[in-house]
């Protein structure tokens, strides 16, 4: 039973997720775009707004991104000026820098929806339901570090990386990977799925709107001509004479 649940969750789950998150966010953006936004609550009130905001999206932005270099890059790219236990520690250290100022923001903007009667009025089920299950993740990637630091060889680390990478390159073997990780990494990955998984249907969907604004910063310059009209000579001698009438 186990082999199978673990089958399903760390070689099934994945795809399923993936399928979710580029269908739906389609889905929605040709259905329903006019839902397509974050819904910000600083209308009613800012309150601790900027704080956990800005906390809270460079933190999460930086473990993006550097989750995705970290897990999907390949060991033979980088093991010539970077051994494994040191690539280890470094991502032990500036994740756990960034890992900590999103989940002060994530906090701080969780005990705002809760705690002011007005937004949480007009709060969607779903937007509370996201920051808990943010919170919950940041606090369990949080929890990872110590037990990373059991393992300073990096062989934890280049074990979950192969898994990652075999399944984005849809190779066999990727479950086995995992064996003997503790469930805290498991239930750290399977709740980072799953936020793929009910990105479309909620506000996270305006992630992809950063994409568009980056565009929009590079376009090219436009070229704006003014439009001149050519008046007849009787229509100019007619306006000319009033103004002086």
């Amino acid at each position: 039973m186990t082999d199978w649940l673990n089958t399903f969750l760390f070689g099934i789950y994945p795809y399923i997720c993936l399928a979710v998150f580029f269908i739906g966010s389609w889905i929605r953006f040709d259905r329903d775009q006019y839902t397509w936004k974050s819904d910000s609550s600083q209308l009613l009130r800012r309150g601790t707004l900027r704080w956990g905001s800005n906390l809270f999206h460079v933190g999460v932005l930086f473990l993006f991104f550097g989750h995705g270099v970290g897990m999907l890059t390949p060991h033979f790219l980088y093991e010539g000026f970077i051994s494994a236990g040191h690539k280890q520690l470094l991502a032990m250290v500036s994740g756990g820098l960034a890992g900590l100022a999103a989940f002060i923001g994530v906090t701080l903007l969780l005990i705002r929806r809760l705690g002011d009667e007005r937004i949480r009025a007009t709060s969607k089920t779903s937007d509370i339901l996201l920051l808990v299950l943010l919170w919950v993740q940041l606090a369990l990637g949080l929890a990872t570090i110590p037990l990373s630091a059991e393992h300073l060889d990096g062989s934890m680390m280049m074990r979950l990386a192969e898994w990652a990478q075999r399944e984005v390159t849809f190779r066999t073997g990727g479950v086995e990977m995992l064996a003997g990780a503790s469930w805290v990494f498991k239930t750290h990955m399977f709740l980072g799925m799953t936020l793929f998984l009910i990105f479309p249907f909620t506000r996270l969907v305006h992630v992809w709107s950063g994409f568009a604004t980056l565009a929009y910063v590079l376009r090219p310059y436009q070229v704006v001509r003014a439009r001149r009209l050519n008046l007849p000579a009787d229509h100019n001698r007619g306006a000319r004479q009033n103004g002086a009438a």
